[in-house]
């Protein structure tokens, strides 16, 4: 499926000639043109097929219970995660199966691939590790996948155990292979929205780069029918759009301008190369304009669905900057442990200062 989209992706790509390639067309003036696409998409009320997303989203995170996330990047609310059960220790009582979070998360997978997901969920272990004493011990990782241990639970007898087996094999599945994706895609599907406009997929990256072939193709009237086109982060964000971060090490130290305009060039390359690879995206679900805040909602958000509020400028376009006000390193007094040597850069405290640098808007 991966290098079926792959291939739309560079077959949309090849269709558009290269901006460098056109006479009098320079970079500058190509993302000229694509910013007044999108800013007088943007000046127009939500679609309502960004309302449908925006909905599904919202509806989603409140069935999952999940986490929520202030516009100072805290977070206030601790909700379900996606190993969890939904019921306290030594409570027999029947519980739901829409509460259970590895459930949820299985339905992600399960709307994007049917009965072949369990092969497709990634299972990790650590050799010898189980039962292991030495901290120091180096180990190997381990690769499986949750359809083989599916089937290796099949050989116990007892049913209460084989059960607990098969779900432990799959919850084991949704810690240890990302599905923020799969959330984005069920989200997508859960609104109506079709293969033949959304390029459903186990990686964000892929739909990013579909956009990206779209706004291309816009400049010369083509790519009719594709949900997304890329924008500028500098956007200002409706219902059912998409907000993208990145966290490739080679571009640590890129803003998000040089991370799109590599993008551009790859898909002008004609080649299938996608170096922004490490891709995270989550749908835009409400627009406050008055509180001049916008929020989002992203699937394994730590371990999650999480809900976020991110701040807007005056003009209600996206900022890259979301440091928020939580007070920062200097009111952490905890010590370091023992042995430990020089000074560490304090990590960012908001939740929300991300590596933001693309907006996808719904066509």
């Amino acid at each position: 499926m991966r290098a079926a989209v792959c291939a739309i992706v560079a077959a949309i790509g090849l269709a558009v000639p290269p901006a460098s390639a056109q006479p009098g067309r320079s970079v500058a003036a190509f993302w000229q043109a694509v910013q007044a696409a999108c800013d007088a998409a943007a000046a127009k009320p939500p679609s309502e097929r960004g309302k449908r997303i925006a909905q599904a989203a919202i509806d989603e995170f409140t069935r999952f219970g999940g986490h929520r996330i202030d516009a100072d990047g805290r977070l206030f609310r601790f909700g379900l995660t996606e190993a969890e059960h939904a019921q306290e220790a030594g409570d027999d009582r029947p519980a739901r199966l829409g509460d259970l979070g590895w459930w949820r998360v299985l339905a992600y997978w399960r709307a994007l691939y049917g009965e072949a997901a369990a092969a497709k969920l990634e299972v990790l272990g650590y050799r010898g590790a189980s039962a292991a004493t030495d901290a120091a011990q180096d180990t190997a990782l381990l690769r499986s996948d949750a359809a083989r241990l599916l089937r290796a639970a099949e050989s116990v007898s007892d049913p209460a155990d084989r059960e607990i087996l098969r779900e432990a094999a799959l919850r084991m599945a949704a810690i240890d292979t990302p599905w923020s994706a799969a959330f984005v895609s069920f989200v997508i599907r859960q609104a109506g929205v079709g293969a033949d406009a959304f390029a459903f997929a186990n990686a964000h990256r892929i739909f990013i780069y579909d956009a990206f072939a779209t706004s291309a193709a816009e400049q010369h009237r083509a790519g009719d029918g594709r949900l997304y086109r890329a924008c500028p982060l500098a956007t200002r964000p409706r219902a059912g759009d998409l907000i993208c971060q990145q966290r490739e090490p080679a571009l640590a130290g890129a803003d998000d301008r040089t991370v799109r305009e590599r993008i551009r060039l790859e898909l002008e390359g004609g080649t299938e190369a996608q170096t922004v690879r490490r891709t995270h995206c989550e749908v835009v679900a409400h627009v406050d304009a008055r509180a001049r805040k916008v929020y989002t909602i992203g699937g394994n958000v730590n371990q999650s669905v999480t809900a976020r509020k991110l701040n807007l400028r005056r003009d209600l376009r996206l900022s890259a900057a979301q440091r928020g006000r939580c007070g920062g390193a200097g009111r952490w007094t905890l010590p370091r442990p023992a042995g430990a040597v020089g000074e560490r850069a304090p990590a960012p405290c908001s939740l929300n200062e991300r590596k933001w640098f693309v907006l996808l808007q719904v066509r």
